[in-house]
């Protein structure tokens, strides 16, 4: 039984199908970027395990509680759809209801490690969308890991600007909408 009164965030990946569609979030939401930046090294650590993620795929924050949630339940991290393809999110998606953050999660198929003895490693971004002209900064956290759930890349920053990386400028652009 774990004391959520201590301040504990925890993730329970869940899937269907074999494929990867979002995580339990218990406890609280992350409330830094740097915990934010935490929590994106779980989710690409279970993302770099074979064959749970399929493609590069949007996650959003629902806090919406699932039916019938376990005690210390606050919400989603639900698989919002892959980047690319027929099935593509898409920016109306998030006109009813901006979250809070947006990860993308990238299989290691689809990842370009930082280093050549890095092969096999998952990546992905968190992107904290701001409210610049009030002086919200948005934040945004990058991780690389491997197979092993060795981390071997992680970078946060505040005063992002979206559109100076590729993740950033998706996760911005279906969020301005």
């Amino acid at each position: 039984m774990t004391d959520y009164a201590s301040g504990h965030i925890g993730l329970a990946a869940f899937h269907t199908a074999g494929a990867l569609r979002g995580f339990v979030v218990s406890g609280r939401w992350p409330e830094t970027t740097r915990e934010w930046a935490q929590v994106l090294a779980l989710t690409v650590r279970v993302a770099s395990l074979p064959g749970l993620l399929p493609t590069s795929t949007v996650f959003g924050v629902k806090e919406e509680l699932p039916e019938d949630p376990e005690p210390g339940t606050v919400g989603l991290l639900v698989a919002e759809g892959p980047v690319i393809g027929v099935d593509a999110v898409t920016p109306e998606r998030f006109a009813d209801r901006q979250p809070s953050a947006l990860i993308m999660l990238h299989p290691p198929s689809e990842t370009t490690p930082t280093l050549p003895e890095n092969s096999g490693a998952a990546s992905g971004c968190v992107l904290l969308p701001g409210l610049p002209h009030l002086g919200l900064d948005h934040r945004a956290a990058w991780v690389e890991a491997e197979p092993d759930g060795t981390v071997t890349s992680l970078v946060s920053r505040v005063g992002v600007d979206p559109g100076s990386d590729p993740d950033t400028a998706i996760l911005a652009m279906l969020l301005a909408a």
